[in-house]
């Protein structure tokens, strides 16, 4: 595997969540060159969009009609959305933002270099978060691997289940990470004879 460079975030998922078409589309064009980045214009919009693909970081206004950010926020938290979430609003923050789930704030307008930057320090974040998870979810299946026999092992549903959920996470953490030979770093482990 080769090194990717770090500054290169043309592989995160970003969805911009804006009622003002115009807005969320403004904002959409300057991350186009940038990283994969489309464009929900309600907050039932987001969520169906967050619910069909894979999103790695949300940019979320606050005041919509509707559904609020707020509401769109606290619906993904009970979803518990696999995520960054930025708000990226003009509304003034309050001490109401203490109880929010979200991981950044920036206030409208914000230039590209300064989003750029965000999404760059959240998708490494992001990653960082993943993977624990890989670690936690790829130790089951080594141990199950060095253990059972395949035959029993395939068929097993949990042990699919948790194949394929790391199956997942390594795409996920190898297409954010810039440096994804570290879970290669996690199969010099030996598992077997424990």
């Amino acid at each position: 595997m080769t090194e990717r460079d770090t500054d290169d975030i043309s592989d995160v998922r970003v969805l911009v969540v804006d009622d003002e078409k115009e807005v969320a589309d403004a904002y959409a064009l300057r991350l186009r060159n940038v990283c994969d980045v489309e464009a929900a214009y309600s907050g039932p919009e987001a969520l169906a969009t967050v619910d069909e693909e894979t999103v790695d970081i949300v940019l979320l206004d606050r005041r919509m009609p509707e559904m609020s950010g707020d509401e769109v926020l606290q619906r993904l938290d009970e979803r518990g959305f696999e995520g960054r979430v930025i708000m990226l609003t003009a509304v003034d923050p309050g001490f109401d933002v203490l109880d929010l789930p979200f991981d950044d704030y920036l206030r409208k307008p914000v230039e590209r270099e300064g989003l750029e930057a965000a999404i760059d320090h959240h998708r490494t974040v992001l990653a960082y978060d993943l993977l624990g998870e890989y670690f936690s979810q790829e130790s089951k299946r080594a141990v199950i691997a060095a253990e059972i026999p395949a035959e029993e092992r395939d068929g097993n549903e949990r042990y699919c289940e948790v194949a394929a959920a790391v199956d997942t996470l390594e795409a996920r953490i190898t297409r954010l990470l810039a440096d994804p030979e570290i879970l290669e770093t996690f199969d010099d482990v030996s598992r077997e004879g424990i």
